[in-house]
Formats: structure tokens, sequence, C-alpha cells
């Protein structure tokens, strides 16, 4: 063995005490499983069976590199992370199933002489015990490495099926991906284009740098693995932002987030300037947790696409019963009801029949306009019916005014542009009622065939002599008649015979024009 200096033992320990001391150190080694704590028992150990000051243990990869070092107490040798070296120190191998998993060096022997033949065998004898516990120890630090993976693989699946959002389950990947590989910052970066990935989620403190930015495909570690599917580490990650400056970072591992064909994006574990590079077991573990995340959106989607589908088919099934079953029958009692009052003896019973007719119509016209309503897709509820009445109610809630509102038509595939116009309108005209009319009962028809037409009125004082005239209209009502012109429609503002004021704000509402926003019937 080189670099050992031997001289012949002074006052050598009996064969049995040495014995004893080897076969306590070996003892002590199997004592615990934590990869840390066995490297320094085994440095304490051998330093104190062959008597020296000071002992160093270098864990080795499969390449040779250095990938834990651990040394006695002296805060020398750790700053300097190097092993001691020099004439009166003695190295030996550590090897488990034929691989060399690290190099225990020791020096400084207690008695000023240099270590002897006994010391060197007595070593070598604890060395091929330090292999075996080295490689239990890395054994178990595997095991549990894989353990927190698969947790937070299940991690991710429990909260897609508890409904947390993608953007949350991302951010969720990104987050254990950092605190699993030791890593500054984690990001999922997703194709924006043929050219460009966009990084969507970065968990790290560089998250305000990095979200949002452009990563170009050409040229780029992570377009590479875009395009050829095949996971890297790299000792340093240059990324050359499409829309920003340059950005050095350290040692990074890219991997897809692929399921099957389809690819979601690509995850990029960061670690510090000047860190140890990802090894290929890590890679490889990477790649395993990327995968099965992919695989849980993917399926969390499918499940979500089948709930929806199954919405959809229960309420087309109840809107086709309403239709079939309920507005028809509704539909042949009306018929009956007028046949009645055609026939009624007085005038008060027909008229009062009429009522009732007519009661029966805006039922029917409600129903309708449910059945439209249910044939708008699941996520597209809320729309422009929902819009105008929580206008009138918020508009309302503080008031002491009767409101009747009625709504028929798909309201609810009204185009986007025009449900804003549409609502603005009937918050105006609701808002002068409460300003200025003084009235006490407010009604609000909107009906969608051809045309979008809007009527509020009102049982208040009516309008200022000459106030119908448009010249004259007061900013609020000008604004309204502005968004019909621009529409291509009319509006019209007037005082009834019956008293109170009467808006109607009516636009035309073309094939063309109308882009569903809330499914088709």
């Amino acid at each position: 063995m080189p670099d050992v200096d031997r001289v012949p033992a002074t006052a050598p320990a009996g064969e049995r005490d040495r014995l004893d001391a080897l076969l306590a150190a070996v003892v002590g080694l199997s004592s615990g499983l934590e990869l840390d704590g066995t490297l320094r028992r085994i440095v304490a150990t051998a330093a104190d069976l062959v008597d020296a000051r000071y002992g160093a243990l270098a864990v080795l990869d499969a390449d040779g590199a250095t990938t834990g070092f651990v040394v006695t107490e002296f805060d020398h040798l750790d700053r300097a992370r190097t092993p001691p070296t020099g004439r009166r120190s003695l190295r030996v191998a550590l090897r488990a199933r034929g691989a060399l998993l690290g190099r225990l060096y020791l020096t400084g022997k207690r008695s000023g002489t240099g270590f002897t033949d006994d010391d060197e065998q007595a070593l070598a004898a604890l060395a091929a015990a330090a292999g075996i516990a080295v490689d239990n120890a890395l054994l178990y630090e595997q095991a549990r490495s894989r353990q927190r993976w698969l947790e937070a693989t299940g991690e991710i699946s429990a909260a897609l099926l508890g409904g947390t959002e993608i953007s949350e389950v991302l951010r969720l990947i990104a987050s254990r991906t950092a605190g699993l590989t030791g890593s500054v910052d984690a990001l999922i970066a997703v194709p924006a284009s043929e050219d460009a990935l966009v990084v969507t989620v970065c968990a790290g403190p560089d998250s305000d740098v990095l979200t949002g930015r452009r990563i170009p495909v050409a040229g780029s570690t992570s377009g590479a693995v875009l395009r050829d599917h095949v996971p890297r580490s790299v000792s340093g990650l240059a990324v050359d932002l499409a829309d920003g400056p340059r950005v050095d970072l350290g040692p990074a591992l890219v991997v897809l987030l692929r399921s099957g064909e389809s690819i979601a994006g690509v995850l990029l574990a960061v670690r510090a300037p000047g860190a140890a590079r990802f090894d290929e077991q890590e890679l490889q573990i990477v790649s395993a947790f990327a995968d099965q995340a992919a695989l849980a959106l993917r399926d969390a989607g499918n499940q979500a696409a089948r709930r929806e589908l199954d919405v959809v088919v229960d309420r087309d099934r109840i809107a086709r019963d309403l239709h079939d079953h309920v507005v028809q029958r509704l539909f042949a009692v009306g018929l009956q009801m007028r046949d009645t009052a055609r026939r009624a003896g007085t005038p008060a019973v027909a008229t009062r029949l009429g009522r009732h007719i007519d009661q029966l119509q805006e039922v029917i016209e409600e129903i309708r306009s449910a059945i439209f309503e249910l044939h708008a897709a699941p996520g597209r509820r809320g729309g422009l019916r929902a819009s105008l009445q929580h206008a009138v109610t918020e508009a309302t809630g503080g008031s002491a005014i009767r409101t009747t509102v009625r709504l028929s038509g798909p309201l609810d595939r009204v185009p986007p542009i025009l449900a804003e116009h549409a609502e603005a309108v009937v918050r105006e005209a609701v808002s002068n009622v409460l300003r200025h009319a003084r009235a006490g009962e407010l009604a609000l028809t909107v009906t969608l065939g051809e045309h979008l037409v809007i009527e509020v009125s009102d049982t208040g004082v009516g309008l200022p002599a000459g106030m119908a005239r448009s010249s004259r209209l007061h900013n609020g009502l000008r604004n309204l008649e502005e968004r019909a012109t621009d529409s291509g429609g009319t509006f019209v503002v007037e005082s009834p015979p019956s008293g109170g004021t009467r808006l109607v704000w009516t636009v035309p509402v073309s094939p063309a024009r109308a882009e569903v926003s809330g499914g088709s019937r």
C-alpha cells in the first residue's frame, strides 16, 4: 500500500485485544442505516482502531466522482474537502459487490510513530465491513428516496381527484421536484408555438424572473428534450430567453412531462451554481416521476371530460323532456282556456281567463328559456342571462321598488361583445329609473330572435318635455344610443300615454355575428 510508513510495533497490543477491538468496531458500523451517520461512524471507528488523529472518507459514484465527504471533527479538513496525503498516512478502499464505493484516509498516529502492519491489517478488515455498511446505507437512501417520490406522485393524484385546479397541481409538481432533488428552482415549460416554450410555473426564488418567459426551441436543452424525447442532465444551464436576457443557472435536469404520445411540456430541476450534477439514477427517478405526473394529469382531464359529457347528456334529456312533455301540455291547456274564454257567459270571466292565459304564456316562455340554458355548455353557465339578473338585483337591492324581469330566447348564445353592450344598457337604464323616475314598479324584458331587444319601463314621473329628442338626451342615455348605433340598431326612449317611461334598445343579431358562446341546441 502506498504512502504507508511502517515501523515495528514497540508495544503491540495483545492479539485478543486487537481482535476484540476489531469485532466491536465492525458491530458498531451496523448500528444504523442513515448514510451520513454511517459515514461518520466509519471514520470515527477507524481512527480509534488504529489510534489516528485525523480521518476522512470520500464516497464515490460509478464514475469515480466524489458525492459525499466526511471527516473527523477538525475544521481544516472539512473546509478543504480533500483527503489527507503524505507520509505517515494510511488509505484503504471500500468495496461492496465488486464496486468501489469510497476511500478511507487516516493520518497522524497519536503515538507519533508510523502505522504498523497490524494497523494496516486491522484497517483492511474494517474496510470490508465498512464497504457493506456503506452499500446498505446507500440502498436504504435509495429506497427512502423512491418512497418520497411515490408519496409525491400520490399527493398529485389525490389533488387531481379532489378537483384541484390544474394550475395548482402543476405548481405542486414543481414544488415537490425542487424539494426532492435539492434544487433551487423547478420549472414547467409548455409549448407556446412550434418555435418556443413558455415557463408557466416556477417553484423557487427565481419565480419572478422566469415565470412567463419564452424559451426558444432551437438551440436550447429544453427544446432538444422536447424534440427527441431524451431526458438530459447538464452541468450548467444557460437559458437564452426569447423575450429577455440570458440567464446562467447551475446544474440542471430536463425531462418530458409525457403520457404516451401526449406531451404536456418539460420539467426542469435546477441546482445552485457549483452544486453536484444530477447523476443517472436521479435522471431516471425524476423521469419516472414526470411520466406518472403527466399520466395523472391526462387521466384527470379524461375524467373531467367524461363528467362534463355526462352532465351535458343529462341536461339534454331534461331539456327534451321539458320541451316534449311539459311545454306541449301547457300549450294544450292554454288552447283549451282560450276556447273556454270564447264561450264565457260574461265579459268579466272572459277577461279573467285572458289574464290567466297570458300568465300561462309567460310560464311557457320561462320554461323555454330554461331549455335554452340547459342546452348551453356546462362551462358557459353564468352567461348573459345570469349577468342581467345579477345587474338588476345588484342595482335594486337597497330600494323598495318592485321589479319584474322577463328573459326569453337563447341569451347565453349572444356574442361576447353584444352581451357586454346589453349588460351596460340594463345597468344604465335601471340606474336612471332609480335616480330620476320616483317609480314604484320597474319591468325589464329582454328577448332574443333576429334582434336582441331590451325594454325597460317604469311607473314613475316620465320624461321632461322634449327629452325624448336625441339632442336633449343626457350623457347616460346618449351613451346607450351610441351603443345601439355602433351595433347597427336603434334606441327609443318615450313617455307612454299610461304614464312612466319606456326605453327600448334594439340591435340585430345576424348569423355572422352570432358566434355561439354558450353551446348549441
